[in-house]
């Protein structure tokens, strides 16, 4: 591609005489850099790769792009092209390299501080319940048409992002579904792209500190920028940060909520969940059932194979998203049905006489929120397996302590990945929060996760409800940086199928 098509549409500073140049690909990571390509010069939060422009020109690169001057060895003469901010060129650079796959599909994001990936996995699957072809990115990796392969952002960078809409798109993607996170958003991994369904699940403070936001607000705002952005907004109108968080949208919303639920934004709800709602629980699910009451006096009735009133809400979102795009009320009830998401309260289906589950929470406002879910189907006893990550905050070790000491009639403490740290050293602060919880409370310590797991199995107690949480839909273990295969759903089916379980 010639390098004046590659930049259509970036505001530009492109050098007399190189606008025929032949581009073959995008790189911004200098190690990556071979002869044809665009080199895009990024300024991170740990490094400026301007400084490695000269070693980038002398491998080849057949342009640069740039945003502050750089020094290239004499008698370089490839392109420089100046623009302000080298992310957002990138972002639409690689959405003309690709032939701007996204505005070919229909496009949905998804956004919000919990119930990104679960609300992504249930509109997967009742598009596909209507018989549409979807690709999907987020937090548990790519997935088309049958494939799946892992990601490293939640919101991968923009030239990745692109590159994975061309595939859906070949495979013969109709539309393209992902999470939208705020970091996605606010170093322009999705510049110049335009939904045509946001999605805002709810808001609590996360991802603020150095290298990400300055503040909630900042946060926040970040979130927002997605609903000028899109054409529809679906939005949870009963958080209490939805009304500043849509201050300047652009989009028609669509609003879903609870029943009789306080903070509701004004202008009510277009979808509204019966604030009652039925438990369901058999050894191979645990979900929910309740009515939904929708334009013009309609009603439904959806059941969904995972607990709680989050649940609820995440298949609230998902039933306004589908209703927006014309998904009959069968295709709705069959897709949230027969949603599974990997980590995320997925039930391991070992054993008649007791319910078991994995789950992603690994902090204290996740563990809380599981485990009072849970204890809301009245298990004989509920049990947690859980540890706390190495070279992270101590904070969360004491709150995972509290919260588990309290609310757990018996833990059973082991890893999560210890990456540098010991894991005895690990499993002090996890018991100096669980003095605070409980002092009284039941618990043992088997720093060998495996070994955690089978002493969960062997002890299990009829009518006990055992949540193994912290790991989720991660398939490995880091023990002093080195990440080996750990795949909890496997290796409880497989010790439940050596020793015979019942």
């Amino acid at each position: 591609m010639k390098l004046n098509q590659l930049l259509q549409g970036v505001d530009c500073v492109l050098p007399a005489g190189s606008a025929d140049t032949e581009i073959c690909d995008i790189v911004y990571d200098s190690r990556k850099v071979r002869p044809g390509v665009l080199f895009v010069c990024i300024v991170g939060t740990q490094r400026d790769s301007h400084d490695y422009a000269a070693e980038c020109a002398s491998k080849g690169a057949a342009a640069l792009l740039v945003q502050h001057e750089v020094e290239l060895p004499a008698g370089a003469a490839l392109p420089v092209v100046r623009v302000q901010n080298t992310r957002l060129a990138m972002a639409l650079a690689s959405a003309n390299l690709f032939g701007r796959p996204a505005e070919q599909m229909t496009l949905i994001g998804v956004t919000g501080t919990k119930g990104k990936t679960t609300t992504t996995h249930m509109i997967k699957s009742v598009l596909e319940a209507a018989g549409r072809k979807v690709g999907m990115i987020g937090t548990n990796g790519v997935y088309c048409q049958g494939s799946h392969r892992a990601t490293v952002n939640t919101t991968p960078e923009s030239y990745e992002l692109q590159k994975t809409f061309r595939e859906f798109l070949d495979a013969g993607c109709d539309t393209a579904l992902m999470e939208v996170s705020s970091q996605g958003l606010m170093m322009d991994r999705v510049a110049g792209i335009r939904y045509d369904v946001g999605v805002f699940t709810n808001l609590s403070p996360d991802h603020i500190g150095p290298g990400e936001h300055a503040s909630f607000e900042e946060y926040r705002g970040w979130k927002g920028k997605l609903f000028q952005r899109c054409s529809v907004g679906v939005v949870n109108a009963d958080d209490p940060n939805a009304a500043p968080l849509l201050e300047g949208h652009t989009c028609r919303l669509v609003r879903y909520g609870v029943a009789g639920t306080a903070g509701q934004m004004a202008g009510g709800t277009d979808y509204t969940a019966d604030r009652e709602y039925r438990l369901l629980r058999t050894p191979a699910m645990l979900g929910v059932e309740f009515g939904v009451a929708g334009p013009a006096g309609a009603r439904m009735t959806v059941q969904v194979g995972m607990p709680g009133q989050f649940s609820v809400y995440n298949a609230l979102a998902t039933l306004a998203t589908a209703r927006v795009l014309g998904i009959p009320d069968d295709a709705i009830q069959k897709g949230l049905a027969s949603c599974v998401v990997k980590g995320r309260v997925e039930l391991v289906p070992i054993s008649s006489r007791f319910t078991l589950l994995l789950d992603y929470a690994h902090n204290e406002v996740s563990a809380e929120s599981l485990l009072e879910t849970l204890r809301a189907y009245r298990p004989h006893r509920l049990v947690v397996v859980f540890g706390c990550g190495g070279n992270r905050s101590k904070l969360r070790r004491y709150g995972m302590g509290e919260v588990c000491a309290r609310m757990a009639d018996f833990s059973i403490l082991t890893e999560d990945n210890n990456r540098f740290e010991k894991v005895e050293d690990i499993l002090a602060d996890i018991r100096e929060g669980m003095r605070k919880g409980n002092p009284d409370a039941r618990f043992v310590e088997i720093p060998d996760r495996l070994d955690a797991l089978h002493y969960a199995v062997d002890h299990a107690e009829d009518g006990d409800l055992i949540a193994v949480i912290g790991k989720g839909h991660e398939t490995y273990r880091d023990r002093m940086g080195e990440k080996t295969p750990f795949d909890e759903r496997a290796l409880l089916e497989e010790y439940a199928a050596q020793t015979k379980l019942q």
